[in-house]
């Protein structure tokens, strides 16, 4: 007996379930989603057990990682937005996947290039992708249409298309300036330029200027409505009220919206562009935490092999609208997409999206372009005056 004893807690930590803590900004269809597929992974098989926790916005979720690292309070799998997570490779704080993924070549080619690339930091691979996005135009299709106008397809059409929609009542377009200027840096890029250049902020260059006088040629003209992103709500309200009639928004944003009553047609479109402009990814990367034990690693990267069958990669596009990550996954989309054509806008864009800058200072250079913009076009700063001192600014953030 005593040996039997001895032998059964000798077993006792192989045969309990590796705990994989999971933090997300998702909410909505999407955050319910990824508690059934966390409910669903866990009941087929008995290794591990994924503990899904959704801890607000980006914004909310990267501060409370940061506090929670200090004390080590952190989880295993973390969803890192795409501009925060240089940082936390460069800190040292997600782990290198590449020792523990095996992946088979045929799985590799049906993932889509520019989200499965952007892992990769280095030479390694730290992020996995599950949420990618593009941004889109997002446009009264009624108000389009009783103005003989078509969707804009480059800056020149768009800043026309504004003016025309303008009225007494409506702007022709709401801007909205997000914490990490991820819309300004679609008008850079459709523009041919970046935001980084030589490894150095680039707020100086000709397709920064550009876009920022455009819109500051609209806001004197009245065509223009500038919300930040603590006002995101009240720009979906001005928007769905005709008060706005053109916004640029993540292709994510569309679920939310549908939760208000439209009294008009919604169109979509791709991001304006100049030849050869590209337009950025957006979205999150799943990062795996130092810290995290041989199971908990296994178990973290197992859920994600869940997540990206390609019934689950269906599935989690019609709850989200995101893009899908897997070519496999479209044949099951095409109901879907058959339904409202609009719905494959962003998906259409990943043709011409690039990765986002993985500098690790970039999260922090991107905030202050956003600060320098809302000065500009909120606080009346010269547009020149504005981008000096923020690249300066983030010239000496080290």
């Amino acid at each position: 007996m005593a040996k039997l004893l001895g032998l059964l807690l000798l077993l006792a930590p192989a045969l309990a379930q590796a705990e994989v803590t999971f933090w997300h900004s998702m909410d909505g269809p999407a955050g319910r989603l990824l508690s059934a597929f966390a409910q669903e992974f866990n009941a087929r098989q008995g290794l591990y057990r994924v503990v899904p926790q959704y801890v607000g916005s980006y914004r909310d979720a990267e501060t409370r990682l940061v506090a929670a690292l200090r004390v080590g309070g952190q989880p295993v799998l973390f969803q890192a937005e795409i501009a925060f997570f240089p940082r936390l490779v460069a800190e040292g704080r997600a782990l290198a996947l590449d020792p523990y993924l095996s992946l088979d070549r045929a799985f590799l080619e049906d993932l889509f290039e520019p989200a499965w690339n952007y892992g990769v930091v280095d030479g390694r691979r730290f992020g996995l992708p599950l949420n990618t996005s593009t941004p889109v135009l997002f446009y009264n299709l009624d108000a389009l249409r009783a103005r003989g106008l078509r969707p804009p397809r480059n800056w020149r059409e768009f800043e026309e298309a504004a003016r025309a929609l303008a009225s007494r009542q409506a702007r022709g377009f709401i801007f909205v300036t997000d914490p990490q200027a991820w819309l300004f840096e679609a008008m850079v890029t459709s523009r041919g330029g970046s935001l980084i250049r030589d490894g150095r902020p680039n707020f100086l260059s000709r397709e920064v200027q550009e876009a920022l006088e455009m819109l500051l040629r609209l806001e004197r003209a009245g065509a223009l409505s500038v919300r930040s992103m603590a006002e995101a709500t009240f720009a979906q309200l001005d928007f769905v009220r005709t008060r706005g009639m053109m916004v640029m928004a993540s292709i994510a944003n569309w679920p939310a919206a549908e939760n208000f009553a439209f009294a008009f047609a919604l169109g979509v479109a791709p991001v304006p562009r100049e030849e050869g402009g590209r337009v950025p990814l957006g979205g999150a990367q799943l990062v795996v935490l130092q810290g995290a034990s041989e199971a908990q690693v296994r178990g973290a990267l197992e859920f994600w092999r869940y997540l990206m069958e390609p019934g689950n990669v269906a599935r989690w596009v019609e709850a989200s609208y995101y893009v899908p990550v897997r070519r496999s996954a479209l044949p099951l989309l095409e109901g879907f997409y058959r339904e409202n054509p609009f719905r494959r806008v962003a998906f259409e864009q990943i043709a011409v999206a690039q990765e986002r800058p993985r500098h690790p200072q970039f999260f922090a250079w991107a905030g202050v372009l956003a600060e320098a913009l809302e000065r500009s076009l909120k606080g009346g700063l010269p547009p020149g005056r504005a981008l000096e001192e923020a690249q300066k600014k983030a010239e000496a953030i080290r």
